[in-house]
């Protein structure tokens, strides 16, 4: 496994523990702001290419 896909697995980990931070101030309700949402988009966004990157060093 390359050094790439390590740091695109524990980048992706780290945007995925922001999305869970996100998801629990939200609690009860888990209804999100408008500024949440888009600050959730982009960070989804970058977990999607993290997820580009592994496909790409891994299954290529």
């Amino acid at each position: 496994m390359s050094a790439r896909a390590v740091d695109a697995v524990f980048q992706g980990l780290y945007l995925l523990t922001d999305v869970r931070m996100m998801i629990r101030k939200s609690v009860p309700d888990h209804v999100l702001t408008e500024d949440e949402k888009k600050t959730l988009a982009k960070t989804l966004d970058k977990v999607e290419k993290q997820i580009a990157v592994l496909r790409e060093e891994l299954l290529a």
